[in-house]
């Protein structure tokens, strides 16, 4: 069931949410463009529950008559921006209490609801030094199910290389859209290289950088042996307060150098760390950020 990925309260939250574009695509239109009324060459596919602000005018009468609910009917409109959601799954991943793999696949989870509700075109990737296998959504809340059981199903496995990864994103998606990552952005290579390519093809950038607290504050101290989690490699080093500190600032401004190349193309950025609730990195960061409104 859903509730296994996310609670059906949750669920509940996000159907009052959009996915925010920023980019204006010639002869395309994006999930917030959805109209909600009748119209020629619109076809009905599901309805959603009504929430404060919504106009009056997309309810379905009949349907508020027999269950006494309000529910909008909503239509499908033709071209739509494509959604691409890239979630990490390399071995890096697994770390974390809880998992910061655990938690990408919520992130994602809820945001493929949150377009899926709105009737975006959905694409759920995976990636790590290449493109898993994908799942394509569109069309309701009713492809939600297998959506959850896509996510479910994926495993983690293998190193980054964000180079062929963005490499192969453009060979094989070259219609332009919205491009939403979530990783913990750690390659040994360079991220930012990578991700200007991305952009430089037209996509727009939304990246969701999860992070567990010991990534950026490790809390050990005296005499260490560390164990890269992709590479297999052992690191002896001497750890205490001060480098503690350096070791912050440094992630610090790499998580800074994230955010200008996004927001220097016109995206967002989106840190989050993996102990901050779901629904409370949802309803603040991503909608601070306006990656939802």
């Amino acid at each position: 069931m859903a509730g296994q990925l996310l609670e059906t309260a949750l669920l509940e939250k996000l159907e009052r949410l959009t996915i925010h574009w920023q980019k204006s695509l010639p002869g395309l239109v994006g999930g917030h463009n959805t109209s909600r009324f009748a119209g020629p060459g619109q076809e009905f596919l599901d309805h959603r529950h009504f929430h404060h602000g919504d106009d009056l005018r997309a309810v379905n009468w009949r349907v508020f008559l027999r269950l006494e609910k309000l529910f909008l009917k909503m239509f499908q409109l033709e071209p739509r921006i494509p959604v691409r959601l890239l979630f990490d799954t390399s071995d890096s991943m697994k770390t974390g209490n809880p998992p910061k793999f655990d938690y990408a696949r919520q992130l994602a989870g809820a945001l493929c609801y949150v377009g899926l509700v709105r009737l975006d075109s959905i694409c759920l990737q995976p990636f790590a030094n290449k493109l898993g296998d994908a799942f394509v959504a569109s069309g309701g809340r009713h492809r939600f199910q297998p959506a959850v059981n896509f996510l479910s199903a994926v495993k983690t496995g293998g190193r980054t290389s964000f180079f062929d990864v963005a490499r192969d994103f453009v060979s094989n998606y070259p219609q332009r859209g919205l491009v939403i990552v979530i990783s913990d952005f750690l390659d040994d290579g360079d991220c930012e290289k990578p991700l200007q390519y991305l952009s430089d093809f037209g996509h727009e950038l939304i990246l969701v950088h999860v992070w567990s607290p010991e990534d950026r504050e490790p809390p050990w101290e005296g005499e260490l042996e560390l164990e890269d989690a992709e590479t297999g490699q052992h690191v002896e080093l001497s750890f205490d307060a001060e480098a503690r500190r350096i070791y912050t600032q440094a992630f610090d401004d790499y998580a800074q150098s994230l955010r200008r190349v996004a927001l220097r193309n016109n995206g967002r950025y989106v840190g989050v760390p993996s102990n901050v609730p779901v629904d409370e990195a949802i309803f603040g960061p991503l909608v601070r950020a306006g990656a939802l409104e």
